[in-house]
């Protein structure tokens, strides 16, 4: 059954617990075609995706990351930042190719086009019943050991993973800020701002104490904070750089 656009978008949640059942042809090809659909800069298309179904690669990666739903999922998507392609087709037509990979805005674009491109895929594969799951950590846990298990020459590097598969379970749907929070009219910012923040953090610690599976008393704003806090140990700068993005403006 396809699900229509609303309850495609609305009642999306991430699934981490799968069946062991491969995904219909039909609906993986409708992803690629989403995937490829995907708008992107310039259409300079700066991404591509490698799709791993090989148990021992799945099985790899769910133990570099420590996500298990990487091993169980049926497929996982890697979003990369793909500045190799158009290097190659530079080369292949006889043009200089002038490393753009090398700035933050080249950085942005390439990471812009893989995020939008996941985001397609997510819609897609929801809309076919499917659950997935977008898993981050792919990029910061172990960046090189990630590249090489991809097989990833310079220019490309993981922006995202995705898993997919037929859901065995249904999570509560998690609880997100007030609209006033998010949509601002004409200039930046909202009246009580710290006030309607705090309130969301009791929204969600709410939503841990009482969700179905994994209760806990976890607030919101902590937690993010915890992220951020463990997001600082990370040497992002020097594994872009080891991947081929100089940033140099």
């Amino acid at each position: 059954m396809i699900k229509d656009v609303k309850d495609t978008l609305l009642d999306r949640r991430s699934v981490r617990r799968y069946e062991r059942e491969a995904l219909a042809p039909e609906d993986l090809e409708f992803i690629r075609e989403a995937i490829r659909n995907t708008p992107t800069s310039y259409n300079g298309q700066q991404f591509s995706v490698i799709e791993v179904s090989d148990q021992g690669i799945k099985d790899e990666l769910a133990e570099i990351v420590g996500q298990k739903q990487l091993k169980t999922a049926a497929l996982d998507l890697c979003f990369l930042s793909d500045y190799n392609k158009i290097r190659v087709a530079a080369e292949a037509k006889g043009l200089k190719y002038p490393p753009f990979q090398d700035t933050t805005d080249g950085l942005m674009v390439g990471v812009i086009d893989a995020s939008l491109a996941l985001m397609s895929a997510v819609a897609a594969a929801n809309s076919r019943g499917l659950g997935c799951c977008p898993i981050g950590y792919a990029r910061t846990v172990n960046p090189a050991r990630v590249s090489e298990l991809l097989e990833l020459p310079d220019g490309v590097f993981l922006v995202c993973a995705l898993s997919i598969g037929i859901p065995r379970e249904i999570p509560d749907l998690k609880p997100k800020q007030p609209a006033d929070l998010l949509f601002f009219r004409d200039k930046y910012g909202v009246a009580a701002m710290p006030e309607k923040l705090l309130a969301y953090d009791r929204e969600i610690i709410k939503y841990h104490e009482t969700r179905s599976e994994n209760k806990s008393g976890e607030d919101w704003i902590g937690q993010i904070l915890s992220y951020y806090k463990e997001g600082l140990t990370y040497d992002m700068l020097a594994a872009l750089k080891a991947r081929g993005y100089g940033m140099e403006s």
